[in-house]
């Protein structure tokens, strides 16, 4: 796929709803979904046997719904995240869960009500698994001994990365597999988020080589995520077709080897839901600073974290209250959130460093849309100021529809002891 690209900096509406008709009805700050956009990609990766959603980018029930209805099926990294599967209706065998440990939580829903496929990251966790539950059939993540991401803390390969069982360990993990009487069914590798044809294409051989070593049990072999989404015009898609076509030679070389099929699956997460997402805010106020000029809107990091995480880039896009007004000028502005911190500025580079955007002239009152907010936003959220979560809103043929509502007050301190009694 090589889309042209073009982000616009007014909007007027979403998915075919006036932006000012979804404030009047849900608020602000508030997360809209188009689900048009993620059934798109959903079908963008038809070509791969198993599409695996990494549902850490957006867990939200009705986007699981959506996309178990498509076809998809789920990877979970936690014990609640399996639980939030089943509970979007998710069968256990449609779930795998990936981590590089065993918390107790996850140990005892696996090994106990919901006996999900495990993707082993780490030794410990074989050993754990085994323990309680032996002769089951696993996946072992491997760390290929590089990574690649769009940021530094968005790198899962390579020395200086947590994840995945580095290679010169998976003889000692294949031994410990052995003694639990376990079978490593699949392999997985993941090198980071937003990387590059080139570097996903490295995967292929080094996961080759460790298909060798496992052997003719292995039934899948994962590609993992890190598609990239693009985010500013000058950034392209991967393109599908040959990335598929590279990690096809690869398993019709261990097809032959082995003498029998084996699934390529992919676990995009990103993908998936990133560009369906908008963040709506309101602009509370225009002030200037010396030579600047800073739109403060009513959405800060406590709901999108990903700026002041990885200096990431969103578009930006200005809906006018007056639905009927024009774009008049434009000016460089700063844009920056409620937040009782410094740091709490949307336009800014990795490192902190403070940008401007051309954006249009707009007043006090109008809206101001941070768009490809449909991945790790919501879900990263936070109650920091004692800010509550903001709502989140799925437009699907035509309709919008509350998916999350607003947390209250109330919901906000609900788990907290006030009473005078030792705890």
């Amino acid at each position: 796929m090589q889309e042209t690209l073009h982000f616009v900096n007014h909007r007027s509406e979403i998915a075919g709803i006036p932006v000012t008709s979804l404030v009047q009805k849900f608020g602000t700050p508030c997360f809209v979904y188009d689900a048009a956009k993620i059934q798109e990609r959903f079908n963008d990766l038809a070509m791969f046997d198993t599409v695996r959603f990494a549902q850490k980018a957006c867990s939200n029930l009705a986007i699981l719904r959506l996309l178990r209805a498509q076809g998809a099926v789920v990877d979970a990294v936690s014990g609640m995240e399996i639980r939030r599967a089943i509970a979007a209706g998710f069968t256990p065998g449609q779930i795998v869960y990936t981590a590089d440990i065993f918390d107790q939580d996850a140990l005892d829903l696996i090994t106990g009500d919901i006996p999900v496929h495990v993707n082993c990251g780490s030794a410990d966790m074989i050993w754990q698994l085994g323990e309680r539950m032996p002769n089951q059939d696993i996946t072992l993540r491997i760390n290929p001994g590089f990574g690649h991401g769009h940021s530094q803390k968005t790198n899962t390969g390579g020395d200086q990365s947590k994840h995945g069982i580095w290679l010169t360990e998976v003889k000692r993990c294949m031994e410990l597999a052995s003694h639990f009487d376990m079978r490593i069914t699949g392999l997985h590798m993941h090198i980071g988020s937003g990387t590059d044809l080139e570097h996903l294409s490295k995967v292929c051989l080094r996961m080759y080589d460790v298909a060798l070593d496992v052997g003719a049990g292995l039934q899948t072999i994962s590609c993992g995520g890190g598609l990239p989404v693009p985010y500013q015009e000058d950034e392209r898609f991967v393109d599908l077709n040959e990335y598929h076509r590279i990690w096809r030679e690869t398993i019709s070389k261990l097809e032959r080897q082995f003498g029998h099929p084996i699934n390529l699956e992919i676990e995009p997460g990103r993908y998936l839901v990133a560009e369906s997402g908008y963040l709506i805010s309101e602009i509370r106020a225009v002030k200037k600073q010396k030579n600047n000029i800073f739109y403060l809107v009513d959405a800060g990091f406590n709901n999108l974290a990903r700026p002041i995480m990885y200096g990431s880039y969103h578009p930006i896009s200005i809906a006018f209250r007056d639905s009927t007004a024009k774009v008049t000028a434009e000016q460089e502005v700063i844009v920056g959130g409620p937040l009782c911190e410094s740091g709490d500025i949307f336009t800014q580079s990795e490192g902190g460093f403070v940008q401007k955007r051309s954006l249009p002239v707009a007043e006090t009152g109008d809206y101001l849309i941070l768009e490809n907010a449909g991945a790790y936003g919501s879900v990263m959220g936070s109650n920091y100021n004692s800010k509550v979560f903001a709502p989140e809103i799925l437009i699907e043929k035509g309709r919008a529809k509350l998916i999350r509502k607003r947390q209250t007050f109330e919901q906000l301190i609900a788990n907290e002891l006030v009473s005078d009694d030792d705890c």
